[in-house]
Formats: C-alpha cells, sequence, structure tokens
C-alpha cells in the first residue's frame, strides 16, 4: 500500500467517524457535541453509557443513513466508533 492509498484511507476513516458520530448525537439526541466522541471511545458501559434502545435506534440509522443491515450476530461492531465505521464503510476494513 503506497503513502497516498493510506492517506486515502485514513481521510476516509475520518470522514466515515464524522458521520458516525453525528449521527449518534443527533439520532439519540444526546447533549454534547460529534467531537467529543473519540472514535475508540467505547459506546456502552464507561463509555457513552448507551443502553439497548439507545442500540436499538442506531439499528436503524445505520440502515437509513449508510445502507447496511446490521444483525443481532454483529453487536460486536457498537463496541466503538471505529469499528461502525469498519463495518459501514468496507473500504475502510483492513487488508488480510
Amino acid at each position: 500500500m503506497t503513502i497516498d492509498e493510506l492517506r486515502a484511507r485514513a481521510a476516509a476513516r475520518q470522514e466515515t467517524c464524522g458521520q458516525i458520530k453525528k449521527m449518534i448525537v443527533s439520532r439519540l439526541d444526546l447533549e454534547i457535541e460529534p467531537d467529543w466522541i473519540t472514535d475508540d471511545q467505547p459506546l456502552f458501559g464507561r463509555g457513552l453509557e448507551l443502553d439497548s434502545l439507545d442500540v436499538l435506534e442506531l439499528y436503524v440509522a445505520i440502515e437509513a443513513e449508510f445502507g447496511v443491515a446490521l444483525y443481532d450476530s454483529e453487536m460486536a461492531v457498537f463496541g466503538s466508533v471505529s469499528r461502525l465505521a469498519d463495518e459501514v464503510n468496507p473500504a475502510l476494513r483492513a487488508r488480510v
């Protein structure tokens, strides 16, 4: 992978993470700025402290905004904004 490809991938990740943060704040009506959420911050527990109803709202929001359907078996993608970005934007997934 060239340096230009790495830069393009980093820019795409940053843009996708920004979109997800804005979606989380607006859909869940959080009283914080999207920039306050870090890419690797846990969304549950000691992170944003989201609950099961919040997850249902995010399922709907992700499908509506990104055209990606998530399933119960994929709960791990809600671990952080970065994990969600990998799932909604396949170009960000690590190459094997």
